[in-house]
Formats: structure tokens, sequence, C-alpha cells
């Protein structure tokens, strides 16, 4: 069996709740057998930009060596390892491959002064644009996400060169969008060419 190192990345407001599909898929890859970080990452509803990419840094040195390493982000932290590319912060080297899963739009992190410093400021996806990131990458969101108007491929996928995979009616994949379990992404986990699909 080949071995994984999995971290897996929350969003905002997100406290781990026990019922949602990150805690749920951490579990999972625990019980087979695989490493899992799962951190809570500092001060969730009002976080720091740059207090997350210290942890994440923290997080990446500490993957196991000599296995498949894998990350997962959700909302909020798909923009941390957005950030994290731009800056070429250390650890990033050692990933295998990548799920990015929801992220909201600038327009919407605008709005909330508690995110607004993740979102694009200093042109963020401008400094990502035309860059091939770092590690085989996929982009993955519902078609209908309310924190997504633009739509993720418009939002995302054309400035970072990724065709997106949309999910029909799965919202923001989270707790509210009935995200409790979702087996496809435990499948991505053990096999990067698994297809992704609704719960």
């Amino acid at each position: 069996m080949t071995t994984r190192s999995c971290l897996i990345l929350h969003g905002w407001q997100n406290h781990r709740p026990e019922g949602h599909w990150q805690h749920w898929l951490a579990d999972r890859l625990t019980e087979l057998g695989h490493e899992v970080v799962y951190p809570q990452l500092p001060d969730p509803d009002d976080p720091d930009l740059e207090v997350w990419l210290t942890e994440l840094a923290r997080h990446l040195d500490g993957l196991a060596a000599g296995s498949e390493r894998v990350v997962v982000a959700h909302s909020l932290s798909v923009l941390l390892w957005l950030h994290a590319v731009a800056r070429d912060l250390p650890g990033l080297a050692g990933v295998d491959r990548v799920l990015l899963v929801a992220p909201p739009s600038g327009s919407v992190l605008a709005r909330h002064p508690e995110v607004e410093g993740f979102g694009f400021a200093g042109d963020l996806l401008g400094r990502l644009d035309g860059r091939t990131l770092p590690h085989p990458t996929r982009l993955v969101a519902g078609d209908d996400d309310p924190y997504l108007p633009e739509g993720v491929q418009a939002a995302y996928g054309d400035l970072l060169g990724l065709t997106a995979e949309l999910l029909p009616g799965a919202a923001h994949l989270d707790l509210d969008a009935g995200y409790g379990s979702w087996p496809s992404v435990l499948e991505w986990c053990l096999d990067g060419e698994a297809k992704l699909t609704v719960r």
C-alpha cells in the first residue's frame, strides 16, 4: 500500500466540526493507515494571513518523508494556498498533489473585513497569472456556490491555467450543502485520477 501524508486545511469560521466532510475525510484516511494532519488554524473567525502562512509552513515541514504528500484545501484555505505559491513558501516543493475546493471570490472576501486580507490585495491572481502551479492541482466547486458568483472558471480557473470541475447543486461544499461525507474526495486522496462527484 502506498503510504500517504495528508494535510487538510479548513476555511473561515470552521472549527472542524465532526459533521464536516473534512473531519470525515481525516477519520477515514486515519482508519486506512495514512498519516493525517488536520490542524485547527488560529483564530478561524478572525484569521490573520501571516499567521496562517506561518502555520502552513510548519505543517508542510511536518509531513512525513518518504510518503506521497497530499494537500486538500477548502474555501479560505484555497486563498491561503495561492498566497503560499505566490511567495514560494518553504515546504511547497515536497507536496505531490493538491485539491483546491470551493474558493470564495475576491468580491465576496472584500465585503468581510475579517478576511479581506486573504483576497486580491497586491494583485494575488495577477502574480499567479500564467505561472505553472508547483504540483498537479485540481480545482473543484459547486456550480451554484453563493460565495463564488462569478463562477470558479472565470474567478480562478482561467488565471491559474486549470479546468475547473463543476459539481451540480453542491453550493459551497460545506455542511449547509449537506457535505458531511464526500466519498469521492476520499477516492481522490487514494488515487489522484479518481473522478470527483457530488456526495
